[in-house]
């Protein structure tokens, strides 16, 4: 667990997922069991004394939070006690001002920003270094099994603390020495989200039990893709919607011994795209695209995409008038096979001044009961705490308005309790994301299958130079 992993290799490990290097690192090659002392040598109780000091003489600590979107900063305006909002990316908590580092995830450069500014830390004043950042799960391990991240023991917080949470989200952000280095608010598993108007369309009822019959499994959902293309529905709006699906079902990893693998999952993936393709059941546009989005109002004509709760209502136009979401009018049912998507985790940097307030707002976030539940009734999140969950997917008054009102809770806690990580590695988001990349030319008719793997194959040797295949 070293920089000079950092420095060799952040900008190269990863490229940006959804939709997110300087040097002088050579010579901060700390093991692991230097990398604890590092992170813990500035206790609590010195973080407080110099944020009072700073307030005494009339000035404030800073809260420096890196992170690609507004996700984390609205949980943290609309939930954390305490939180006043001066403008877009600014705060106070108590008399520490919290500043927030916005850049996309777009051509990777939430990473490359956070990458360049994590490798001089050390040079950096103090009131511009980082205090907190957000990683995803596709890229979470390159900056979990580095020193630039904090064992959240160090912060205070205890097992029985996080004893509520999903154990997966814990394994995602756990290095290699066994060093939990991040926690999060929301569990991801995912579900089939269905446009109700053509389910009742074409099957008589948008019913989930009804609808789940038709999209049971994968021969299933390829024989519904030709009845929706008689009514004039795309099954998918993308190839690319139901990637996450299979390569969350592969049997082993991208990188085995140092060679590449392509699972059995991920070419029934392509086998099963492919056909759709050719009969013009869905298209090949790339996520979060314009055309990509077309689905997400009725005349776009796509019957489902594939998504965890934060995707029904914070990225399918809830908000914008004329959308099926904002009509009510998706419903959610299982769908082929179970699959998690993403998810956003907390890492405290290592040296931060307000290590106090980052176990505070962790805390508050990601274990307690109130605020969890506040989330979930307010924001429709499944939160990462396994009680509140199983009480809310029970509770008859909660219904989350995108999907008409349906409480699909208990869906998503079944597919919580399922997810499997042992096959996640550093290579997943730049292996996922090159094999979407060849296997498009594939699609679309431009090359042969082999052509695009070996483009595949090319492209990712070209990323992490130390592999073969």
């Amino acid at each position: 667990m070293k920089r000079k992993w950092l420095a060799l290799g952040l900008s190269a490990v990863m490229v940006s997922g959804l939709a997110a290097c300087g040097g002088g690192a050579a010579s901060s090659t700390a093991p692991a069991a230097e990398s604890t002392k590092a992170e813990s040598t500035a206790p609590a109780a010195e973080s407080t004394k110099a944020e009072s000091t700073a307030a005494a003489e009339g000035t404030t600590s800073t809260l420096n939070i890196y992170c690609w979107n507004e996700e984390f900063k609205t949980r943290l305006e609309d939930h954390y006690p305490g939180y006043e909002k001066i403008d877009a990316t600014h705060g106070k908590i108590g008399d520490v001002a919290v500043n927030f580092n916005i850049t996309p995830n777009t051509d990777n450069a939430y990473q490359n920003n956070l990458d360049e500014t994590l490798l001089n830390m050390d040079s950096a004043a103090a009131d511009s270094k980082i205090d907190m950042f957000l990683v995803e799960a596709d890229y979470a391990l390159k900056y979990v099994d580095t020193d630039y991240t904090m064992n959240v023991k160090d912060l205070g917080i205890t097992d029985e603390d996080i004893s509520k949470q999903y154990k997966y989200t814990q394994d995602i952000v756990t290095d290699s020495n066994g060093n939990l280095k991040g926690l999060s608010w929301q569990g991801c598993p995912g579900v089939l989200i269905y446009n109700r108007e053509a389910a009742k369309e074409v099957f008589g009822s948008d019913d989930p039990a009804t609808v789940q019959e038709y999209v049971k499994d994968w021969d299933t959902f390829a024989k519904t893709a030709d009845t929706l293309k008689e009514k004039g529905y795309n099954i998918l709006s993308s190839v690319n919607d139901s990637y996450r699906v299979f390569s969350n079902n592969v049997s082993g990893k991208w990188v085995q011994d140092g060679k590449i693998v392509v699972d059995p999952a991920l070419v029934n993936w392509v086998d099963n795209s492919k056909a759709l393709v050719e009969k013009e059941e869905t298209g090949t546009h790339a996520l979060w695209s314009d055309d990509w989005s077309k689905g997400f109002y009725p005349d776009g004509k796509v019957f489902c995409y594939f998504g965890p709760a934060w995707m029904i209502d914070f990225s399918m136009a809830a908000d914008t008038e004329g959308s099926i979401a904002n009509a009510g009018g998706w419903g959610a049912t299982v769908g082929p096979q179970g699959f998690f998507w993403g998810g956003t985790w907390i890492c405290a940097a290592k040296d931060t001044d307000n290590a106090d307030l980052i176990k505070d707002i962790m805390l508050k976030l990601t274990c307690d009961d109130e605020v969890m539940k506040e989330i979930v009734t307010k924001d429709n999140d499944f939160v990462n705490n396994k009680p509140v969950m199983e009480a809310m997917a029970k509770d008859e008054s909660y219904g989350d308005a995108v999907l008409g009102g349906q409480n699909a809770l208990a869906m998503f806690c079944e597919g919580a309790d399922k997810i499997d990580l042992s096959n996640l590695s550093n290579y997943d988001q730049g292996c996922n994301e090159e094999f979407q990349n060849a296997m498009k030319n594939y699609f679309e008719g431009g090359m042969s299958y082999e052509e695009a793997l070996n483009l595949f194959y090319k492209a990712v040797v070209e990323k992490y130079p130390e592999l073969s295949y």
